[in-house]
């Protein structure tokens, strides 16, 4: 067989395995927008839930996202990307490093509610921090930790060893040359990681069910250690747990969590774009 014919027969079958992943998402979101637009009004954004949530707005569940999204940030980034320095520039390749990385391969891979039964274990009950935005923050924070420290190591290790080498003959530290080569030559895969990581905890409801989630709670929290809700426990709650609840209300919150973690993944994307442009290789 000819092989431009070959090249042309994977080529076609590539697209249509692109086509059968992209076509199913599209629909998803096609049906979103389309079924839940009709909702979208300032009171819906702005406004407290009332009559058990059947009328009013999402105002409380947008900020309980906002502020578990920024906890977790808080907690995972300077943690995940600290043990990635670590475990790439630092750790030597012994058995126990490569057990460690296993091991956070494998920790990627556990059920969400496994992390949330965790996170009601450790910080809610045994070090008493109660159903808190602490609580789920930090639960969400373990939950995305390996799937930053593995994009960041990654993204670490593919800096060429010559950045290291000539940081070194000017007479610089290891830390000089991670801080000021390494790392922002690395940036934009290290800035891939903290998307993923981010996007996932944004969207998640089994941890903060044990954790923070509140089931109607019309008010802002007050302090870290206060309950609060949260759109994606808001929207399960309103899809199983409310006879009669519209199914507008039930899209147009659904369209509003996906504005905000698409919303995310454009400004993040924007940074990436931004220090990729400037890498030096």
């Amino acid at each position: 067989m000819d092989r431009h014919l070959v090249q042309r027969l994977g080529f076609i079958l590539l697209g249509l395995a692109a086509l059968v992943v992209v076509v199913p998402i599209l629909v998803v979101i096609a049906s979103i927008v389309v079924q839940g637009i009709g909702a979208i009004s300032w009171e819906f954004l702005t406004a407290m839930p009332r009559d058990g949530m059947k009328a009013g707005g999402i105002f409380p569940a947008i900020v309980g996202t906002l502020l578990l999204t920024l906890g977790t940030a808080l907690v995972a980034i300077p943690v995940g990307v600290g043990g990635a320095i670590y475990l790439s520039e630092y750790a030597r390749d012994t058995t126990v490093t490569r057990s460690i990385r296993l091991a956070i391969i494998n920790l990627a891979g556990i059920p969400s509610v496994v992390y949330g039964l965790f996170g009601l274990g450790l910080f809610v009950l045994f070090l008493r921090l109660g159903t808190s935005i602490v609580a789920g923050s930090l639960t969400l924070a373990i939950m995305t930790l390996p799937i930053i420290i593995s994009a960041a190591e990654e993204a670490l290790r593919s800096v060429p060893t010559e950045f290291r080498t000539v940081s070194a003959s000017l007479g610089g530290t290891r830390w000089q040359g991670i801080r000021y080569i390494v790392l922002p030559q690395a940036l934009p895969g290290v800035i891939t990681g903290v998307i993923l990581g981010l996007l996932r905890a944004g969207g998640e409801t089994a941890p903060i069910m044990f954790t923070v989630a509140a089931f109607y709670l019309p008010r802002l929290p007050q302090s870290p250690l206060d309950q609060t809700m949260a759109l994606p426990y808001h929207l399960y709650v309103i899809s199983t747990q409310v006879p009669g609840m519209p199914l507008s209300i039930q899209h147009g919150t659904a369209l509003v969590l996906l504005f905000l973690v698409l919303s995310l993944n454009l400004v993040a994307t924007l940074i990436r774009s931004h220090y990729r442009k400037r890498r030096e290789w």
